[in-house]
């Protein structure tokens, strides 16, 4: 099960890149073919196949190959968000293992669960061991994953903890409610006094947010989002092609096609950023595309219904779908707080 939907795109090839000097991480938009049909057989079963054929051996952050990464994670994002947001789980949690010198799990699906909203998970040791406690929200591929990386806190800080989630004391809570982004198995996960052996526990105190490619994910993210919107794109263009369109949708449609350009040009210039220094985090070239991004989508999402008009939205519940997925996953980013953010490390004197 291929999760490269455009192979025959022009100058598209196998690794998610093109032929030539790039200038994003997207195959053109808005794409000819139009939109693309979700994976068939559901999340779990595209994930399971995608990491038995190392379709998610991606280039590593950093590594010279970083846009080809991000390229990759985006087109499955165009296909398919709740697939997409499961995957780029799982790259990160190679990613993240990888910059502690270790190797995954040969064939486990991977998800990063790092949520410290309503306490998060705990670690705490005793006269039988460590044991992991708590209540972790919104953990993807609830019962979909076998492992995850699992962001506690500690006495030292926090520490990461590579669980696997056959144990039986991992207890899965059904909490999302939402229809956005509901393929992703999004749930709540109860720790209840997991043994955690002491291999399990990954680096040091605060492992997962002192590297480098913790901002370098954070930018990855971004590409999924983009990719999602770049297939709200696809979708609302498609009947403009067969009709005579009204020139505001044709105004619109050229508005939200220069945003995502534009946001997906930046995209490829944090990328080569990051490549040309992989051990600086580039926090401010991270927030400054995420931000950027997430402008391009906010754009998308409000246009694209004025441009499909009601018909199509009546007609295409795959369009609905793309609208809730987004709106619900964009949500990573935390508006006007993480702008705040940005700019208190523009007008801050660096040390």
């Amino acid at each position: 099960m291929s999760l490269d939907h455009r192979p025959d795109v022009p100058g598209a090839d196998h690794r998610g890149g093109r032929s030539g000097p790039a200038t994003g991480v997207l195959d053109p938009v808005p794409a000819p073919a139009g939109p693309a049909e979700p994976f068939p057989g559901g999340a779990g079963a595209t994930l399971a196949a995608a990491v038995a054929a190392g379709e998610l051996d991606l280039p590593l952050p950093g590594s010279g190959a970083t846009a080809t990464r991000w390229a990759r994670l985006a087109r499955i994002a165009r296909r398919d968000l709740p697939v997409a947001r499961l995957a780029e789980g799982h790259a990160d949690a190679v990613a993240i293992l990888a910059d502690h010198h270790r190797s995954p799990v040969p064939g486990a699906g991977y998800g990063v669960w790092a949520s410290r909203s309503g306490g998060g998970a705990r670690l705490d040791g005793g006269h039988d061991g460590l044991r992991l406690s708590g209540t972790v929200r919104f953990c993807s591929g609830t019962h979909l994953l076998d492992r995850a990386l699992v962001v506690a806190g500690a006495g030292d800080g926090t520490r990461l903890v590579d669980l696997d989630l056959r144990a039986p004391q991992v207890e899965r809570v059904t909490a999302w409610r939402a229809a956005g982004m509901a393929a992703s198995d999004t749930h709540d996960v109860v720790l209840h006094g997991v043994p955690v052996p002491a291999g399990a526990v990954v680096g040091g105190p605060d492992a997962y947010t002192d590297r480098p490619g913790f901002a370098h994910g954070g930018a990855g993210v971004a590409a999924v989002w983009l990719g999602a919107a770049a297939a709200i794109v696809d979708h609302v263009a498609a009947p403009l092609r067969t009709a005579d369109p009204d020139p505001h949708r044709l105004a619109a449609l050229g508005a939200v096609h220069a945003a995502v350009a534009a946001a997906d040009a930046l995209l490829a210039v944090t990328a080569a950023r990051i490549d040309a220094d992989p051990a600086t985090a580039h926090h401010d070239a991270v927030a400054t595309v995420r931000a950027t991004v997430e402008r391009a989508c906010r754009t998308v999402l409000d246009a694209a219904p004025e441009i499909a008009g009601v018909a199509v939205l009546a007609g295409s519940p795959l369009l609905t779908a793309r609208l809730a997925d987004l709106q619900i996953y964009l949500r990573q980013h935390h508006g006007g707080r993480d702008l705040a953010a940005l700019g208190r490390a523009l007008v801050t004197p660096a040390t």
